[in-house]
């Protein structure tokens, strides 16, 4: 694939148009709206530099790892175990699986490949969301830095686009959110990409209590908007 043609993969796979099913989900924001901890741009600005210097750090670590693959000494099952142990919370392990299935299955349609085959056949219920998109930006010709920019934008780009529907949030100012948040970003992806290039024991494994928390309580409600 040409670096353009890699590059228009890109904006394929970051488009919240891209069927991942990760329209449904807020990202822990429901919660945290319920329970007063978001209220506005200011407090949104706040969770989403949290969350993506602990999930989104994570999650962005282990895409990259899946990115590279096996040559770079990444075994994507084994990653899937690692995503595991790095997600207490029984509500996110299961949403990271249900986000991973339908991740599998809008990438096996756009870039049908052996080892998005392979890992789909190794975990039916759904490889964890992180270790998917990895695979699946090597499926696009994709690399590493690709895989962790994706991750962390989706941390904190599913947040930003429910608290407009929760909160009743101004657009212009989610996004200026999501614009600010941009240096964060592209150092907490630099430093995904050098963990992963020095192996599976440097994966970041940060943790966000509250998130965890959060999602445990809001399984547990009747009525919600979202999925998680």
């Amino acid at each position: 694939m040409t670096h353009e043609g890699a590059r228009a993969a890109l904006l394929v796979l970051a488009d919240g148009r891209f069927p991942a099913g990760s329209h449904a989900h807020s990202g822990g924001v429901e919660a945290a709206v319920a329970v007063g901890r978001v209220r506005d741009a200011a407090t949104l600005g706040a969770f989403c530099r949290g969350r993506a210097h602990t999930a989104g750090l994570t999650a962005a670590g282990l895409a990259a790892a899946a990115a590279y693959g096996p040559e770079g000494g990444h075994d994507p099952l084994a990653l899937d175990a690692l995503a595991d142990a790095r997600t207490p919370s029984p509500a996110l392990r299961a949403t990271a699986r249900r986000l991973g299935r339908q991740l599998m299955r809008a990438a096996r349609a756009a870039w049908p490949g052996p080892e998005l085959d392979a890992l789909a056949a190794a975990r039916p219920p759904g490889a964890h969301q992180p270790v998917v998109l990895g695979v699946t930006a090597r499926s696009a010709g994709l690399g590493p830095a690709d895989a962790a920019h994706c991750a962390l934008y989706e941390a904190v780009g599913g947040p930003a686009t429910a608290a407009v529907r929760l909160l009743g949030l101004d657009p212009f100012e989610a996004t200026a959110v999501l614009a600010r948040l941009a240096p964060d970003l592209d150092m907490l992806a630099e430093r995904a990409v050098r963990a992963a290039r020095d192996g599976p024991d440097a994966l970041p494994a940060a943790s966000g209590p509250l998130l965890d928390i959060g999602a445990e309580a809001h399984a547990a409600w009747p009525v919600r908007l979202f999925s998680s």
